[in-house]
């Protein structure tokens, strides 16, 4: 099986503060932490669902990291689908064969110090699907 399960979903907002209201008191999910994922030009709250499920909402810390061009687009909303793999390494090497466009060639530093990357939207009907390997 290509993927285990969904790691998390990815939400892009325009204030973290306002967001985790939204999330934390009205729908009474559980803040896990807030990350600054500096790589990605993010500041990032994870909310835990079931013990496993994530939602990140993802406020953009530059007026030109991805999810501010993606904020500047589309607006608030869903962002990216993170799928739990393993072996992310031999995936990244086999998604270009089964042609798939990727971002990322190459794994790199997530939330938590997952390793990350991503399929490029065009390849799977405009979906920006992330690939996470937990620690």
């Amino acid at each position: 099986m290509f993927a285990q399960r969904i790691d998390h979903i990815g939400v892009a907002v325009k204030g973290l503060d306002e967001a985790i209201k939204l999330y934390r008191d009205v729908l009474g999910m559980k803040l896990e932490g807030i990350h600054h994922v500096k790589e990605q030009k993010v500041k990032v709250a994870s909310f835990v669902m079931d013990g496993e499920t994530r939602i990140e909402l993802l406020e953009p810390t530059e007026a030109g990291s991805p999810v501010a061009r993606f904020i500047k687009k589309h607006g608030e909303g869903i962002h990216h689908i993170a799928l739990k793999v393993k072996g992310i390494e031999e995936r990244l090497e086999e998604l270009p064969k089964k042609g798939l466009r990727l971002v990322d060639k190459k794994a790199r530093v997530g939330v938590g110090g997952a390793r990350i990357a991503f399929i490029h939207p065009k390849s799977t009907g405009n979906v920006l699907l992330e690939l996470c390997e937990q620690p």
